[in-house]
């Protein structure tokens, strides 16, 4: 066994356990796409040591914590270096008053109940938690483009089937496209019936805020299939006009729907890590289980509850001051992505969202959406996100992130326009 092992060395195999990979695994053919950004960010800076780089790529929040909130954080942890303040596991669904000031502050019109809700480190995380609840042997459909992790979950979980084409569509995944064409929403009367539907309002990453009129087509088409709708409303908070904020707004949708969000983008949460998942009690399998409760036994499996501090910060957040104070910062994205749009416009691109989302997304016809994000990045030193790493419907697209501070967001726009002009 040793002189296998040393041959194996010498052959430069290295030692092998007797394990087989999931295969699973080597069906995701590219690496995620925000890894694949840093890594080019990487290659770039070592390229240009001395560039002064600006990040729009990555939809990073990049403006420092509101005190009332950062305060309250600290206050609780300092607090646990006492007999009095220490505390240690919670409930892994999240301390009661958290999902209470939840349901006050985000479904108080609406009916949601706080035992409805299920505090956890994220949207991003609860997508993948959901997928454990679901398995492998139920079809999906997603909106093209879409945020890569639906796609990318469906692949681990083993939903998605074999790649059918050179655009690296699943065989087994209804790609919803979602362009200027449609107004960045499916034609469903042309849409495979699918058992769950992956749905993002605002979208990430076109910017696109569906209509009540959309979202009503949406829970008709799939109580009309029997489906459930997994609604991501992480950028909630960036609606500006009277689109719906929540799935829940439209009637019937209690029956058809999960939905999922997030601190992150609303409170600069990026890094504490802080969201919720919605799952109705109405809402069951064919064989009239709840659904609430298989995802409450994978929560209790899989989690030991979101961070103690983090729910602090969160509490903060839905105070009156905190509100006041993420109302603040959420404008004062929406005022870079105002400055971007412009910038876009002027310069005489096809340009969309920016309006109800800190997302920009501009069309290059007839590019490569990566070939336009290396030439901006080799051009201009701005990181941007190629549209094709959201879908084969985001190519000949380049999404331009809001997140920065106004002096970067304004140099960004100096550069682009001295670039295409």
């Amino acid at each position: 066994m040793v002189q296998a092992s040393l041959k194996a060395k010498r052959d430069g195999v290295g030692y092998r356990t007797k394990v087989p990979r999931n295969v699973n695994m080597e069906n995701l053919q590219n690496g995620y796409l925000f890894s694949e950004i840093s890594r080019c960010k990487l290659q770039h800076i070592e390229k240009f040591p001395n560039a002064k780089l600006i990040s729009l790529g990555v939809g990073d929040t990049t403006e420092p914590l509101p005190d009332i909130i950062a305060s309250s954080m600290a206050e609780y942890a300092l607090a646990l270096s006492t007999p009095e303040g220490y505390r240690g596991y919670g409930p892994e669904q999240g301390y009661e008053a958290l999902r209470k000031a939840i349901a006050e502050s985000f479904y108080k019109d609406i009916s949601v109940k706080d035992t409805e809700i299920f505090v956890t480190d994220g949207s991003q995380c609860d997508i993948t938690r959901l997928q454990l609840v679901l398995g492998a042997n139920v079809t999906i459909a997603v909106q093209d483009p879409s945020y890569p992790v639906y796609q990318d979950s469906s692949i681990i979980i083993g939903q998605a089937g074999n790649y059918k084409d050179e655009a690296l569509k699943c065989r087994n995944i209804e790609y919803m496209r979602c362009s200027p064409q449609n107004n960045f929403f499916p034609d469903l009367d042309t849409t495979s019936r699918a058992d769950i539907i992956f749905f993002c309002s605002p979208n990430n990453p076109t910017g696109h805020a569906a209509t009540r009129k959309q979202l009503e087509k949406l829970v008709e088409f799939a109580r009309n299939n029997g489906s459930i709708i997994i609604f991501d409303s992480a950028y909630a908070s960036y609606i500006m006009d009277d689109s719906p904020r929540s799935i829940f707004e439209i009637p019937g949708a209690r029956e058809v729907a999960i939905e999922v969000s997030s601190f992150s983008k609303l409170a600069g949460f990026t890094g504490v890590r802080l969201g919720w998942t919605v799952v109705p009690e109405e809402l069951l399998f064919s064989n009239g289980f709840p659904v609430r409760n298989d995802f409450d036994r994978i929560v209790c499996t899989c989690f030991s509850g979101a961070s103690n501090i983090a729910q602090a910060g969160g509490l903060a957040c839905l105070s009156s001051e905190g509100l006041k104070a993420t109302e603040s910062m959420v404008q004062y994205y929406m005022e870079n992505a105002r400055i971007l749009v412009d910038t876009f416009t002027s310069l005489g691109l096809e340009v969309y969202g920016g309006a109800n989302a800190p997302y920009v997304w501009v069309r290059f016809p007839g590019s490569k959406s990566w070939d336009v994000f290396s030439e901006i990045l080799e051009k201009t030193h701005i990181i941007t996100a190629p549209g094709s790493g959201f879908g084969a419907g985001g190519e000949e697209f380049l999404r331009i992130s809001a997140y920065g501070n106004r002096k970067c967001i304004l140099e960004a726009s100096r550069r682009l326009g001295s670039f295409f002009s």
